[in-house]
């Protein structure tokens, strides 16, 4: 499920949501150490249901550092809320407290980003059963099958027996980078999916704290990167904690971006374009990427340099799917119609499907909602952002868009809006991510067991 984000409004100066959180982070929240102890216990209790697996919001499985019992529902259902919204008010109150001067040390904000990492890669997955997911396909892979047209279901075993319901019986929808990266996972885990799915979170947390590193490194303001980055609580509760490869794209995206600022010769570029590729080798809604650094690289440098960087893009990734073929795009096609049920999308399938039929419906979805999206773009870059476009805020309002009106949308999918937030000033998006990103998250961590008080 995910949050009908149609709905909630964007934080510009002026607006409803902008409003609402300075009323929030005006006065207590904003004293820092208010701040800091509220993301620590958001940060904390999610740890906490993690460490009970399983639970009604973790995958049915122990890592290392699981605690000997297991919570039950109610309570895991009751801490995740908790540590959902601790999590949220915590962030907007360190925010709120460095726009009044609070300057903590960016090596602190490393630090307290490293140790909770460090807790969380050891613990079952929280929020989601995508880590599952990504095991069995990594074994699939392992075993020298074809991840994109055998399913975990075919695997068997107690790898399947961990994938959700909802994706058991599905080929994998991820890039050729992910399923090397889920099989080298595999060959070490072996028939234990426990050691598979340990690998997998702990090299997610090493990217994570990477991406942190290089922001502190680059950003001009590296309290504000420490803060929407490597100590950011939500992020680590989503990214970390989830396991979700929106990392390794966020990560990918951090890296185009600084090359792109760089220079602009031709080494630059092609680098650029690789990592672009790469991106898109991961997840196929990495090309957002790619066109949002399209207009402002034409605009200031003309055509030619937007034909390099497409160039060796489009040819990165058709080395990396060449190595499986075309049909590895097929799952894509079935998993690009998926529609949330409580997103103002899934309403309208649900009316028109008894009007006109669930096929037409589903067509129409489909061909409106990416022009909605470049509709959107603009509107955002003017009224909210209001901030010419370049290497940094093209794609993150092309991101902004897309989270605003796709049909299917997850919380961990603001991974890259966040990352490109952290290298820029102080913008109005920022609350608005806050927002969408803990109200997603209230409405999607059930760990793939669907709702159960």
């Amino acid at each position: 499920m995910t949050a009908p984000l149609a709905l909630v409004p964007f934080a510009g100066e002026g607006s409803r949501t902008a409003a609402l959180v300075g009323r929030l982070v005006e006065g207590p929240l904003t004293r820092p150490r208010v701040a800091v102890r509220l993301s620590v216990g958001g940060t904390g209790l999610l740890a906490l249901t993690a460490a009970c697996a399983p639970n009604n919001h973790t995958l049915d499985v122990r890592l290392p550092l699981s605690l000997p019992f297991p919570m039950p529902g109610l309570v895991s259902t009751l801490l995740t809320f908790s540590a959902l919204v601790l999590s949220g008010l915590g962030l907007a109150g360190m925010l709120g407290a460095a726009k009044r001067g609070w300057s903590p040390s960016p090596r602190t904000l490393r630090r307290a980003g490293v140790a909770a990492v460090a807790v969380f890669v050891g613990l079952t997955p929280v929020g989601s059963a995508d880590m599952a997911s990504y095991a069995a396909y990594g074994r699939i892979a392992a075993m020298g099958a074809d991840p994109y047209v055998s399913t975990p279901a075919d695997l068997g075993g107690a790898y399947a027996s961990l994938v959700s319901d909802v994706w058991v019986h599905t080929p994998s929808v991820y890039g050729p980078m992910a399923t090397w990266a889920q099989a080298g996972a595999a060959l070490i885990g072996g028939v234990h999916p426990w050691v598979t799915i340990w690998i997998l979170m702990i090299a997610n947390g090493a990217v994570f704290l990477a991406v942190g590193q290089l922001l502190l490194r680059t950003c001009e303001d590296k309290v504000r990167a420490g803060l929407l980055w490597v100590a950011n609580p939500i992020l680590i509760g989503q990214l970390v904690a989830g396991g979700h490869l929106d990392t390794y794209m966020a990560a990918l995206a951090v890296c185009a971006v600084h090359q792109l600022r760089r220079g602009t010769r031709l080494r630059h570029d092609v680098f650029a374009g690789v990592l672009i590729g790469l991106a898109c080798g991961f997840k196929v809604s990495a090309v957002l990427l790619g066109a949002g650094l399209a207009w402002p690289v034409l605009r200031d440098n003309g055509p030619w340099r937007v034909v390099r960087l497409a160039l060796t893009a489009a040819l990165t990734l058709v080395g990396l799917y060449g190595a499986y073929g075309l049909h590895a795009l097929a799952p894509l096609s079935a998993a690009s119609g998926l529609v949330s049920d409580l997103s103002p999308w899934g309403v309208l399938r649900s009316l028109g499907g008894t009007v006109v039929g669930p096929a037409v419906v589903a067509a129409v979805i489909s061909a409106l909602w990416p022009v909605l999206m470049l509709a959107m773009t603009p509107v955002i870059r003017r009224r909210v952002l209001r901030e010419p476009a370049d290497t940094v805020t093209g794609p993150l309002v092309l991101n902004c868009a897309w989270l605003l009106v796709a049909p299917w949308t997850m919380p961990w999918y603001t991974a890259m809006a966040w990352a490109l937030a952290a290298r820029l000033p102080r913008n109005p998006l920022v609350p608005w991510l806050t927002v969408a990103t803990v109200s997603l998250a209230l409405l999607h961590n059930s760990g793939g067991h669907g709702w159960t008080w």
